[in-house]
């Protein structure tokens, strides 16, 4: 007797998909799209399936990544899926688009011999070693490109950040301030940075698998009003006898973070000014420094690990969801008292 087993298929379509892992986590469109800076409508478009509007393959697939690193997703599910579903969208076009099914067909006289395809097979093997010695000698003697486009050298900035982007070698790692970051498959990268009062010295570098660098430096000059609490100091005492009223000291707090085992989008806030904000890679450990407190927000609390004073505090929250706002001064979290 024949048995057949059943296998329960996934119905759902990639934007149902991500449509039901945004409901479950209760994030909005808006929100998805500030922490990975893809338009709403474009989020609208992959959830809808209305696939004709968006733009070319290579974007997709990089919002899909940035959806996945945020989401906590395996960004190979989703690409693929899209690829399956979107070849699916091109073939029922194609058949409803196709009139020319009674066409004739016409062959040609050329015979292609063993002989003929043997000698094209050698003649292409020889052309694509020449191309590939070619390009890796240059990429071994030439430094890798390195273009930032915005922001310009000189410019002025009102907030307490600015946004990086610019174009390196595809294969390239980018550092800004010596720290990594993502570069998509035409080489592009984008991220904020976090700003001082003041004049700012923004540092980008690239780095080519043969470790030949190109090394760029744009300066910004950031007006903003600093949020830092002050005591105000009392310069009327007119009797020397009299005893000085308090003043509230706080202890200067030091901040060690880092993420593992998977990349994570997280922002940290110094004393209430924005210090960083982008994407942390793995093996990477990032100090900041803060006269009271310092705030984390990371997009998966599971997998930030944070240190105070030189205190090992472990990981943000016990799940890898989004964590917004945990404040910590010198002595450890600060728990919210209502």
């Amino acid at each position: 007797m024949v048995r057949f087993t059943t296998k329960k298929i996934d119905s759902l379509t990639l934007g149902e998909r991500m449509k039901k892992i945004r409901d479950e986590r209760r994030l909005s469109l808006s929100e998805i799209s500030k922490h990975t800076k893809i338009q709403i409508k474009y989020l609208e478009y992959i959830e809808d399936g209305t696939y004709a509007k968006l733009p070319a393959d290579v974007y997709v697939k990089g919002f899909l990544r940035s959806y996945a690193l945020f989401m906590g997703l395996n960004e190979v599910g989703l690409i693929k899926q899209f690829e399956r579903e979107k070849g699916i969208h091109k073939n029922i076009k194609k058949i409803v688009d196709d009139d020319s099914a009674g066409a004739p067909i016409k062959f040609s006289s050329f015979v292609v011999t063993p002989k003929m395809i043997v000698v094209s097979l050698i003649l292409l093997i020889v052309a694509s070693s020449f191309i590939y010695l070619y390009v890796q000698v240059n990429n071994f003697v030439s430094k890798p490109r390195l273009l930032i486009i915005t922001p310009t050298d000189g410019a002025k900035v009102s907030g307490n950040s600015t946004h990086v982007t610019g174009i390196a070698e595809k294969d390239a790692l980018v550092f800004i301030n010596e720290q990594p970051v993502l570069v998509n498959e035409k080489g592009e990268f984008s991220e904020d940075v976090g700003l001082k009062t003041g004049l700012n010295v923004i540092n980008v570098k690239a780095r080519s698998k043969f470790n030949k660098e190109a090394v760029d430096s744009i300066s910004v000059n950031a007006d903003f009003q600093s949020q830092v609490n002050e005591q105000p100091s009392d310069v009327s005492n007119e009797n020397s006898g009299d005893q000085a009223s308090p003043v509230q000291s706080f202890e200067p707090v030091k901040m060690d973070v880092y993420v593992s085992p998977n990349p994570t989008w997280m922002s940290i806030e110094a004393d209430g000014n924005l210090v960083y904000s982008g994407v942390l890679l793995p093996d990477s450990v990032q100090s900041f420094n803060a006269k009271q407190s310092i705030s984390v927000t990371s997009g998966k609390g599971s997998e930030t690990f944070v240190k105070i004073n030189g205190k090992d505090l472990g990981a943000l929250s016990s799940d890898g969801t989004v964590v917004r706002d945990v404040v910590y001064d010198a002595h450890g979290k600060v728990e919210n008292k209502k």
